[in-house]
């Protein structure tokens, strides 16, 4: 079964059963789970590719809490995912904000996206996991020109940092997993804090301390970016300041900045949800709404003793879908049946 994703041209009109709001992994498999249901979706991403955070934060990062996978990377958890989606031929529109919902005379809804991509539907699923994000840039001057060359919020390909002197800023589990994981292969690492404390998983530290004690990491601390040198966005140097005001010059020509991500539900807050403090509470028996036709699911999804897993974001994906189908079906019974007897397309 291979994957069978159509990104669609933005703007323009569509028609379809369900319009899934976020392309993670539970947005993913809330299309194969309508498909089951003979549902077809449409799916709505701020992001230019499929996986929400999985892919945009730590693709090569090994999750271990997915079941049948005592190991798995987020980006081929995400693939995979994809493929099993795809059996069902859903239409992505990617790159834009779903800004408007608005109701139809016959009880379904309009979708329309900050690209002016209208989409029509039945019901719709929200699966916007903490929302649209972004990261929080550290204050320095003519940071924008080295952006996407020689400054990232992300590590998309390990590979990309062979051989690199990559100053890393932060005191989080980004900063110390990925001070850990690059310094297999990069040239140099520094590692830049304010503080001696880090805020990651104890072992974390742990281990890139003692990498810091046999001379392949540089601890540069207690220190703070104060500014970039290079010339058309290639870094030459990262200036580090202490609280002080002692200045060091790092030579590198890679900066990775982890500050945190900056997450906001966007207009989804004013859909009429009920939303609050970026999560929409649900009736957990079929992921419902305030607002009839809207279902919730994933990390924003709110009810108690909500657990903000994956595989919990799996079930309700499947609960949501059955919840829906109702809508997109009035009338006709919903037989439950096991994927073994059932099938799907391509097997």
């Amino acid at each position: 079964m291979t994957a069978n994703l159509t990104t669609a041209v933005p703007g323009g009109s569509h028609e379809t059963d369900v319009v899934v709001i976020g392309a993670g992994p539970t947005g993913l498999f809330a299309v194969f789970e309508c498909g089951m249901l003979k549902m077809r979706c449409h799916v709505v991403d701020v992001l230019e590719a499929a996986g929400g955070q999985c892919v945009a934060l730590y693709p090569e990062k090994p999750i271990f809490d997915i079941p049948a996978w005592p190991e798995i990377t987020a980006e081929t958890l995400i693939a995979k995912l994809a493929a099993q989606a795809g059996a069902f031929a859903p239409v992505l529109h990617l790159g834009q904000h779903a800004e408007k919902l608005e109701d139809t005379a016959d009880g379904g809804f309009h979708v329309t996206t900050s690209a002016g991509t209208t989409i029509t539907a039945r019901a719709v699923i929200v699966a916007g996991g903490v929302g649209a994000f972004g990261p929080n840039r550290p204050p320095l001057q003519g940071l924008a020109a080295y952006e996407g060359k020689s400054v990232f919020y992300l590590v998309a390909r390990r590979e990309d940092f062979r051989g690199r002197r990559v100053v890393i800023a932060g005191g989080g589990d980004s900063a110390v997993d990925w001070a850990n994981s690059l310094a297999d292969i990069a040239e140099k690492i520094y590692v830049v804090h304010r503080r001696d404390k880090f805020r990651a998983a104890p072992e974390s530290v742990a281990r890139m301390q003692a990498l810091a004690k046999d001379g392949r990491v540089e601890m540069v601390i207690p220190y703070q970016l104060s500014g970039l040198e290079g010339e058309n966005g290639d870094l030459s140097a990262v200036v580090v300041s202490s609280l002080k005001g002692e200045e060091r010059r790092l030579d590198a020509d890679r900066l990775l900045p982890f500050f945190g991500l900056a997450t906001n539900i966007g207009p989804i807050a004013e859909w009429d949800l009920g939303a609050e403090q970026g999560r929409i509470p649900v009736n957990a028996n079929g992921m419902e709404t305030a607002r009839g036709g809207v279902f919730a699911i994933g990390d924003i999804a709110d009810y108690p003793g909500k657990l903000k897993l994956i595989l919990t974001g799996f079930a309700e994906a499947a609960s949501a879908a059955h919840a829906a189908f109702a809508r997109v079906h009035p009338g006709e019974a919903l037989h439950f049946e096991y994927s073994t007897s059932k099938g799907v397309p391509g097997a």
